[in-house]
């Protein structure tokens, strides 16, 4: 059972770091006329956040 819920938990945080890293990209675009600065900090947090969910994704599947 500890099994199933650590899969189902690294399921779910995969998903939430993908979606949100993404989102945080689509803004940065739209705010990247008016404050650059601040742009180029949400596409870096948001890449990272989006490489940990492909990460969390790729050790889900190596759990057993």
């Amino acid at each position: 059972m500890n099994d199933e819920l650590k899969k189902r938990r690294a399921e779910k945080w995969a998903w939430i770091l993908i979606y949100g890293g993404l989102l945080s990209v689509v803004l940065s675009l739209f705010l990247a006329r008016y404050e650059p600065g601040i742009a180029r900090g949400l596409q870096v947090s948001g890449v990272l956040a989006a490489a940990c969910g492909v990460g969390l994704i790729w050790l889900r599947a190596r759990m057993h």
